[in-house]
């Protein structure tokens, strides 16, 4: 009987015991647990590194609201804007075959380049902009050195669109006035069309964008191929150029599929994330062949002195008909460059705060403070440097190639 009891306390102390390793394992691993989602916290922002906008059941202004297709239309509104206008003459500097080698070449690697980004977006969810992309590359220089980038990325393509205008306007009232004038109009405009917070409205306009430029280029080809202007209509496979104005001409090709800087921002804001492989094929599908269809055609009947911008090269009065028909591409793609830029800032201060998502006066306030201090930027820029092809081959040169 003394031997059970003995035998009957020596395992319940052998319970005791386990219950109690258990119970210290148990809290050791949720000190672990806590300790790795302290460290998955973005940047001392006290949210975890799973969105950039957070839960959004309760917020007054929603993020999350985009459809694929409507992703895939503020991407082609964004990339098939002032870039294809400078192509025609790229065929006319490296030649007809060189050019459409180099248009298909960097359209196959820009379709494989934009995949990644929308894989490595899956992988990481907290990733909105590539500065963030830069920080899981390469820690916190990476992040600071990528986030420069894009900021100045996006503000001197925020200025080619302000200089575009400026030559829009020259064009259509025969110089009537002082281009920095005509530059500031483009700002008040491009200033007001960008007050809005949210893509999702952004891409109402995005639709406008595209037929804008498809009309204004058509329009354009249909003159050079009626009514050839004068010059020298030599139509060559391949030309003897020296290497600077090669470059140029490879710089221009490159920044007319370099949208791509903009697409972890469109990724955020879609409601199905793994839907943006379609909206990405969807893209290339239309800019690949239409980038084609522009540039040969244009070449073709306007020649070795193709005009750049592209819509000037058309004779009479329908330069001023090609550019009054693109003032809303002009416009609008400027104005999704500008709200990613800033977007890009105002993520950066408030990420993880209730400020992203309300529509107080602060958070207006401090919304329209930063898109006049971008477009202000831009419109500096656009009046430093007044020759469109020499500003979109600085920018590819510099931060997209």
């Amino acid at each position: 009987m003394a031997s059970n009891e003995k035998w009957s306390d020596f395992i319940s102390q052998g319970e005791t015991a386990e219950n109690s390793y258990t119970n210290e394992r148990n809290s050791d691993e949720e000190k672990d647990g806590a300790g790795a989602l302290k460290q998955e916290e973005s940047r001392g922002t006290g949210t975890t590194k799973t969105d950039p906008f957070g839960d959004e059941s309760n917020a007054e202004v929603k993020y999350k609201t985009m459809e694929w297709w409507q992703a895939g239309m503020l991407m082609i509104a964004e990339t098939i804007s002032l870039g294809i206008l400078s192509l025609p003459s790229v065929l006319a500097t490296v030649g007809m075959v060189a050019g459409v080698i180099m248009i298909l070449g960097l359209g196959i690697l820009a379709t494989y380049t934009g995949f990644v980004i929308g894989q490595f977006k899956l992988a990481y969810p907290h990733v909105h902009n590539m500065a963030d992309a830069g920080e899981v590359m390469l820690g916190p220089w990476g992040r600071e050195v990528f986030g420069f980038a894009q900021m100045f990325f996006l503000v001197f393509v925020m200025g080619s669109h302000l200089l575009t205008f400026s030559i829009m306007l020259n064009t259509v009232s025969s110089h009537g006035t002082c281009t920095i004038v005509f530059g500031i109009i483009g700002l008040i405009v491009s200033l007001i069309f960008t007050l809005p917070r949210t893509l999702h409205k952004v891409s109402h306009l995005a639709i406008a964008s595209f037929i804008s430029i498809f009309t204004a280029v058509l329009v354009t080809m249909i003159g050079v191929s009626v009514a050839p202007t004068t010059g020298d209509h030599t139509i060559v496979a391949t030309r003897q150029t020296n290497f600077s104005k090669a470059f140029l001409a490879a710089t221009n090709i490159v920044f007319a599929y370099a949208g791509h800087v903009t697409f972890f921002s469109f990724i955020s804001e879609m409601k199905e994330q793994k839907s943006y492989a379609k909206a990405l094929y969807l893209l290339q599908g239309i800019d690949v062949s239409v980038y084609l269809v522009v540039a040969i055609v244009t070449y073709r009947y306007a020649g070795a002195d193709v005009a750049s911008p592209a819509l000037g090269s058309a004779s009479g009065v329908l330069p001023k008909v090609a550019y009054g028909i693109a003032i809303p591409t002009i416009v609008i793609a400027g104005v999704i460059n500008g709200h990613v830029a800033a977007k890009y800032i105002y993520v950066r201060l408030f990420r993880g705060t209730d400020r992203m998502s309300r529509r107080s006066w602060s958070s207006i306030g401090l919304w329209a403070v930063i898109v006049l201090v971008l477009w202000t930027m831009a419109w500096v820029i656009s009046e430093a440097i007044p020759v469109f092809n020499d500003l979109l081959g600085l920018i590819s040169a510099l931060f997209a190639s």
